[in-house]
């Protein structure tokens, strides 16, 4: 399996305080990675690195392309969408309006059309609510919405910053059932930010702990969930 991500000494900066620490990860093409770690341990900046809207230095590849140093618009047109966490949906504008919002760097009009269609067959609640403000949405059909928004720039690579954070269990379920389905029959990568780390993990093929901006700990979903001192030492279950 080749790919698709591969991180090398990626350090970040807010102003004169460093918050990575040169931590190196990679993702294989298809599959799903997961950030685990507390608050604090580097998880949102790793994916605001990969984006660029952070000072980075270090060498963040997609495709054997370099990342570093572009603009977020360029690393958008390259394939990367992000899922940001509090869902980042445009509360004035119309479910719909939304998702056309994620094509807009897409000039196929008629394969946007089907796509549109086919977020409404993978969640019907968005489309019964196609023409209501999104900012009137539930925050369950609201991560639908940025999730399928995410999804309309038919990305390479999906980025998600706590997809189950502030949900009712029944929708972090319904949430991530719909992300594997998504990977399994559509083939979308995903580099999944989470702290709810057991339904990560169940999703996740690969897993990396960061804490205080550095890599912990890393390797297999199953090796990690099976491990009761790395469960209990930085997952806190």
């Amino acid at each position: 399996m080749s790919k698709l991500l591969e991180v090398t000494g990626l350090c970040a900066f807010y102003g004169n305080t460093q918050a990575l620490f040169g931590i190196d990860f990679s993702l294989e093409q298809g599959k799903v990675t997961a950030i685990l770690g507390a608050n604090g341990a580097g998880k949102t900046t790793t994916l605001r690195s990969l984006c660029q809207t952070t000072r980075t230095s270090g060498s963040v590849k997609l495709d054997g392309q370099e990342l570093v140093g572009k603009s977020t618009e360029r690393i958008v047109r390259m394939g990367v969408a992000q899922v940001p966490d509090g869902r980042g949906t445009f509360t004035g504008l119309t479910t719909e309006e939304n998702l056309r919002l994620g094509a807009i760097t897409r000039r196929d009009k008629a394969e946007v059309a089907l796509d549109l269609e086919r977020m409404y067959e993978r969640f019907p609640r968005l489309k019964e609510r196609r023409n209501q403000q999104a900012g009137t949405l539930s925050g369950g059909e609201q991560q639908m919405l940025a999730i399928s928004r995410a999804l309309m720039l038919r990305p390479k690579l999906l980025l998600l910053d706590e997809p189950s954070f502030g949900l009712a269990p029944l929708i972090v379920v319904e949430i991530y059932r719909i992300l594997r389905q998504i990977n399994e029959t559509d083939g979308v990568s995903m580099l999944l930010v989470e702290q709810n780390a057991a339904i990560a993990l169940e999703l996740a093929h690969d897993a990396y702990l960061l804490e205080t901006g550095r890599v912990a700990v890393s390797g297999p979903s199953e090796m990690i969930k099976g491990d009761e001192t790395i469960r209990r030492s930085y997952l806190g279950y």
